[in-house]
């Protein structure tokens, strides 16, 4: 006998379930609810996703999640082009936004160096944020990565790659406000906003 009654209701819900963090009760209650609205409803639902899809691209500069070829970010002229903020993730970026407190250019990564996970360092965004540095003339590199092993092995990793360029930068990193083991997103704005006027210099210790 089938979980539910019909057949593509079972699909359904199984795809909403492949969702991170959807169980299949919270998937369940959002199809029925979408069974509830009405067609024009769901017609603009599932073309915002096909759009998203199809549409929606990476930065070329940042590798932030942008509708053109260079995210607003990146293409506002009023914000400081001479200093990067290297994140982990695309939230990341819209937490930081969110405490109003930094008003430079961004680097998105796309993960961590985790060797336990087969994740190295070609495997995410560093050399594409080695060869911004000079031609854009940056000044300085603010870390911003998760408070986690695979964090600071990331920062090193960063420090030691941009140490032996010709004309390097500064390099710092976010105060240590946010707790060990923190990922930034989860962080609040105000302990967030407050590591990121108070960086310190990055020594590669």
């Amino acid at each position: 006998m089938n979980e539910y009654p019909s057949i593509l209701l079972g699909e359904a819900v199984n795809q909403f379930a492949s969702l991170p963090g959807m169980g299949r009760k919270t998937a369940l209650r959002h199809v029925l609810a979408l069974l509830r609205r009405s067609d024009a409803d769901v017609e603009r639902f599932t073309q915002s996703i096909e759009r998203l899809k199809k549409e929606v691209h990476y930065c070329r500069r940042c590798h932030n999640i942008s509708d053109t070829e260079l995210c607003p970010i990146c293409a506002a002229h009023h914000r400081d082009q001479q200093t990067i903020c290297v994140v982990e993730n695309i939230r990341d970026v819209m937490s930081i936004e969110n405490t109003g407190q930094y008003n430079g250019l961004y680097h998105v990564l796309g993960g961590v160096i985790s060797p336990m996970d087969g994740v190295g360092p070609k495997d995410i965004e560093i050399d594409s944020l080695v060869a911004r540095i000079q031609p854009e003339n940056i000044q300085e590199v603010i870390l911003a990565l998760p408070t986690t092993m695979e964090g600071d092995t990331t920062n090193f990793y960063i420090y030691k790659k941009l140490s032996v360029l010709a004309t390097p930068c500064k390099v710092s990193q976010i105060a240590r406000g946010v707790a060990v083991g923190n990922d930034i997103e989860y962080t609040d704005e105000i302990t967030l906003g407050r590591s990121i006027v108070n960086r310190t210099d990055y020594y590669g210790k």
